[in-house]
């Protein structure tokens, strides 16, 4: 069963994305409370408490590191169903994803994204990215008490 100790749901289906996601948060301390899902349906699964994970705490991670292309339940999809549930409105969705196009910028915003990073291409850069994020949304971040 997890518990309350997850603060970063990382909704990815590449796993050189997923490994490479971790490794920056593990090299700047920030992994240790991690859980990673493969697709939408799994995070939808995760974050609703539902599902293989109806017996979870109901303890929300800090952030929420999506990928727009997942399978089952794309990231667009998952993100409109956290805004419409009273357990995930506020939560901080960080869209992560490789689509640079503009209607997935302006779309991922209408439905409530926090922010949106195109993923480097260069292991630095994406090392760099990560922990800028983590650093951002663990530690500075402020969210509201629910």
């Amino acid at each position: 069963m997890i518990t309350n100790t997850v603060e970063i749901l990382l909704a990815e289906d590449n796993p050189n994305d997923v490994e490479l996601t971790i490794h920056a948060l593990q090299k700047h301390n920030l992994a240790n409370r991690i859980h990673v899902v493969r697709d939408g349906e799994e995070a939808l699964d995760f974050l609703l408490c539902r599902g293989a994970y109806k017996d979870r705490d109901s303890v929300t991670p800090k952030v929420v590191l999506l990928d727009l292309k997942l399978p089952k339940v794309d990231g667009l999809e998952v993100l409109r169903q956290m805004r419409g549930d009273e357990r995930t409105r506020v939560m901080p969705v960080v869209i992560m994803t490789s689509s640079s196009q503009e209607r997935d910028v302006v779309e991922t915003y209408k439905l409530g994204a926090n922010s949106y990073i195109v993923k480097p291409v260069d292991f630095d850069q994406f090392s760099e990215a990560v922990r800028q994020i983590g650093c951002y949304w663990l530690l500075l971040n402020q969210p509201p008490m629910l």
